[in-house]
């Protein structure tokens, strides 16, 4: 027995939409609560499967969790006793990874099995075991188990190779209570970084150059407790101001950060799309007589186009006129979802990492997957565009990353319902 969506095409979204608090952003600051020995209210949490699956972690570590509503939580990590995560719970979920930073900053060790989470390729983990190293920590991989230890931690100069969000979220966790100070070089600079580092920072720690390639953390003894409210969720919100153009509808997002947006924005009016920023609002519209036109991009890390948007943009992409290339520059396998847009009539060749769109006058319902997050919120938008009757099955997936997303679309004028089959039909 499994959830689906059946979502019926052809109608424009039109109105306003709540963007909820950012995923990427809770699921590295519920983790790095493990470094304050009080409580922590954290608001703006979306109401979403990850961001309750860590709570579910932290609780098992006897952290004390009081809900105050849907997307408040007080955590205490007072009495947190153990640095060995439920493996029946890490493996489900990427974000795991972050507890490998928090529970070495507080106990300096930790044993978790591998993370796992969506599939795209080859996702290691050697840049965030260099930083540990780095920082004093010896490092057993044997048994498919990954144990770290340190008898002291000691601030150092760590430079990534290549840009990492997850390296340099662990790098600033494990640091955080460190002795001296240390340099993360060529750090990621993503929101959400810039978010756990606030949000530290708020707690007593010392961290200087977030959203910069270069991270400076001097060490402190604790951190303390205290209220802190995540921001708006950018890959949220990128997904309905591409819904809106796919839709040629009209759709104001509010609760948004505008200049984390501007980089879609760009993109959108770069193919035709209307965009205006407001101080805390992006409205997104297509006039009857505005034609659009096909357009190049690379998905890069931030400020880059965001990688989590490139399957959103593509599928849009898909009824544009003319020839579109979409360039995957962060995954090896981010593709993998235009093989569902193709059973709707898509006309997408995949070499590599670079996708060619040629533009088709409509897509067409039909069965499809949703094979990781993005690619879900993907398809719907998919269904969104399409003549007739689209059905997604694997829509677990989507409700890791989105809060209520259907209902959101619904209230746009979607015809969107979700149902239980006990079985998808597809293979």
């Amino acid at each position: 027995m499994q959830e689906k969506l059946l979502i019926r095409g052809g109608k424009r979204l039109h109105g306003s939409v709540e963007i909820s608090g950012a995923k990427n952003a809770a699921v590295a600051i519920i983790p790095a609560c493990i470094l304050v020995k009080a409580k922590c209210r954290i608001e703006n949490l979306p109401d979403i499967k990850d961001v309750k699956l860590f709570i579910k972690i932290l609780e098992r570590l006897n952290a004390k969790i009081d809900k105050i509503d849907d997307h408040t939580y007080d955590i205490d990590c007072t009495n947190v006793n153990s640095y060995c995560p439920d493996s029946d719970l890490t493996r489900s979920m990427r974000g795991s990874s972050y507890l490998m930073g928090a529970l070495l900053g507080r106990f300096h060790k930790f044993k978790i099995d591998p993370p796992g989470g969506c599939d795209f390729g080859t996702r290691p983990i050697d840049l965030h075991i260099k930083c540990f190293k780095a920082l004093g920590c010896k490092i057993n991989e044997g048994g498919g188990i990954i144990n770290g230890e340190a008898e002291n931690l000691r601030g150092a100069n760590v430079f990534f190779d290549i840009v990492t969000v997850g390296a340099t979220v662990n790098a600033i966790l494990a640091s955080v209570l460190a002795e001296g100070i240390t340099v993360i070089e060529n750090a990621a600079k993503e929101p959400h970084i810039v978010d756990l580092a606030n949000f530290l920072n708020h707690m007593g720690a010392n961290i200087r150059g977030a959203g910069t390639d270069t991270i400076k953390i001097r060490g402190v003894k604790e951190l303390h407790g205290g209220t802190y409210t995540i921001i708006p969720d950018q890959i949220e919100a990128g997904t309905f101001m591409i819904a809106a153009a796919a839709t040629r509808g009209d759709v104001t997002l509010k609760n948004v950060i505008p200049r984390h947006l501007e980089i879609i924005g760009n993109k959108l009016t770069e193919a035709g799309v209307r965009v205006a920023y407001g101080e805390d609002s992006v409205r997104v519209w297509v006039e009857e007589d505005d034609e659009f036109n096909c357009i190049n991009f690379i998905a890069l890390p931030y400020p880059g186009y965001p990688t989590d948007m490139q399957p959103q943009l593509v599928t849009f992409l898909t009824t544009v006129p003319g020839t579109s290339n979409a360039r995957e520059g962060v995954w090896d396998n981010r593709f993998r979802y235009c093989e569902q847009l193709k059973r709707m009539g898509a006309n997408i060749r995949v070499e590599g990492k670079l996708a060619i769109i040629e533009g088709v006058p409509a897509l067409c319902g039909a069965k499809v997957r949703a094979v990781d997050l993005r690619a879900g919120a993907a398809m719907i938008i998919a269904g969104l565009m399409a003549e007739g009757q689209t059905e997604i099955t694997d829509i677990h997936h989507i409700d890791r990353g989105y809060e209520r997303f259907e209902n959101k679309f619904i209230a746009l004028g979607g015809d969107i319902r979700r149902i239980i089959a006990m079985t998808s039909g597809m293979d």
